[in-house]
């Protein structure tokens, strides 16, 4: 049977903050530092002092020995208290000398007076010293000692210093050291606190500025980000500045996009509210004649059938209008993801003549002017379609201009792009409608009585069919002087074919 597996720990994250853990990580690689350079200091000084110590022992127990050594008889019997006596040795002077009449001991005291030592001591001496060299041992009632055997005619001696002065240096080093460094550590750690407080300011302002940000309603309704990092915390050439400046970057687009999103959410809605009156109208037509007819029937069926035959008629015709509407709204969505177009050559210059030779018989009353170069222009789309979109335009010229207007269709070369130009000399576009003329169910009759029989959607799709083809279209207008825009890529190999 297959044992499941253990589920993973989750990693725990660190409660602390950022200051306390660089505080800490400073302070602790600071505070190991110095404690190896305290400890590697005391182990250099107490080897110097004691190679110090060793070197006076030496130069005691020399001068021991001249005095005892030469002017004595190899026989003859050495007192250490009495030689220490003798001589002048300095405080803490210790030995012992092994003459064939005995051992003895004896060491200067406090005020240089010389003290003997009992047999016990000398024999607890003697047997812990090491006959080879240096050795430190520890001397009954005196302390610790560093001793060094010698010999001087037929007797052996052992001379000894107190080694408490290089303990006590040592030790008024370590406390000096331990004063040093806990009075070091306190600054630094201050100064550290001061430091990182300072250089962390710019990232609380980060924080702060987020935590406003994340508190504020965006769910619904126009929302507006003014939060921003000051520009006083931004700085790229620090790593806390540029993620300032990257937040306040962040925070524009968010701005951006939120503005888009409301701005769309009104789009909908007028979308939606045209939608609905553009098929209410008609369903209404279609309600009533539908109800006309029912009574006409049900009062006097003899005598019907003429209002039943006008009725249908109505009611063909608002379905017909329904059906186109439905229509220009499926092909705004399928344009929309990308649909709906069917690519291949399209001779332009014979577009444009077609379609201003439609124009002409549907608009009697206008001047029609046509402007296009000998050589014929390609490109590559959909020919239906960019009939569809020079139709709406020349339509439009010829709808909302009053009669004697003159409509100009010019067709030209511009770089990598054909330019299709409809230029009518009418009373123009008003002002407050450019913006949005391209928008679904925007009409320069503000009124929905629709006089032009429009359903607002034709620009709407010809925009739509030029953006699929990679093109523009746009429009400049004043009294008088209106002229939209198509421009289309022109590949090489189309021109050249």
């Amino acid at each position: 049977m297959t044992q499941p597996l253990p589920a993973a720990t989750p990693r725990r994250r660190p409660r602390t903050s950022l200051q306390a853990r660089l505080m800490l990580t400073v302070i602790g690689i600071v505070s190991a530092i110095l404690i190896v350079l305290a400890v590697a200091m005391s182990t250099l000084l107490g080897s110097l002092l004691q190679e110090n110590l060793d070197a006076r022992l030496q130069n005691a127990a020399q001068s021991v020995a001249r005095d005892i050594g030469l002017p004595r008889l190899p026989a003859q019997d050495l007192d250490a208290y009495e030689v220490l006596s003798e001589g002048r040795q300095q405080e803490g002077f210790l030995l012992v000398i092994a003459s064939p009449s005995g051992t003895s001991g004896a060491y200067v005291g406090a005020d240089g007076t010389v003290e003997e030592m009992s047999s016990d001591d000398v024999d607890a001496l003697t047997s812990s010293i090491d006959a080879r060299g240096y050795s430190t041992v520890e001397v009954a009632g005196l302390g610790e000692y560093r001793v060094v055997p010698f010999t001087t005619g037929a007797s052996v001696a052992v001379a000894g210093l107190p080694t408490s002065e290089v303990r006590s240096t040592l030790a008024d080093l370590l406390v000096t050291v331990g004063l040093v460094t806990a009075g070091g550590l306190l600054l630094l750690g201050a100064a550290t606190a001061v430091v990182i407080r300072v250089g962390l300011r710019p990232l609380r302002t980060v924080a702060d500025t987020a935590t406003r940000v994340a508190a504020m309603p965006m769910d619904q309704g126009e929302v507006t980000i003014a939060e921003r990092v000051p520009e006083d915390e931004v700085d790229d050439r620090t790593e806390i500045g540029r993620v300032g400046a990257a937040l306040n970057t962040l925070l524009d687009h968010v701005d951006h996009s939120l503005d888009a999103r409301q701005q769309n959410e009104e789009r909908m809605r007028r979308f939606v509210a045209d939608a609905s009156h553009e098929l209410r109208t008609p369903l209404a037509s279609i309600r009533g004649y539908s109800e006309l007819s029912l009574r006409a029937l049900a009062q006097s069926p003899e005598s019907a059938g003429e209002t039943t035959s006008s009725s249908l008629e109505r009611i063909q015709a608002q379905s017909l209008r329904m059906t186109t509407l439905v229509e220009d709204l499926l092909l705004l969505a399928r344009l929309d993801e990308g649909r709906e177009l069917v690519y291949g050559r399209v001779d332009l210059t014979q577009l444009v003549v077609e379609a201003v030779g439609d124009a002409r018989p549907a608009g009697p009353d206008h001047a029609w002017a046509l402007d296009v170069t000998e050589a014929p222009i390609a490109v590559t789309g959909d020919a239906t379609r960019l009939h569809q979109v020079v139709a709406n335009l020349l339509t439009n010229a010829r709808t909302h201009t009053p009669a004697g207007t003159t409509v100009t269709v010019t067709l030209r070369r511009d770089g990598d792009a054909a330019e299709v130009a409809v230029h009518d000399d009418g009373p123009g576009i008003d002002p407050d409608l450019v913006d949005e003329i391209f928008e679904r169910f925007s009409r320069g009759d503000r009124s929905r009585a629709r006089k032009t029989g429009g359903t607002g959607l034709g620009l709407s799709i010809a925009q739509a069919i030029v953006a699929a083809h990679e093109g523009t279209l746009t429009v400049r207008s004043s009294p008088g002087d209106t002229t939209f825009s198509l421009r289309l890529p022109v590949r090489d190999e189309d021109a050249a074919q």
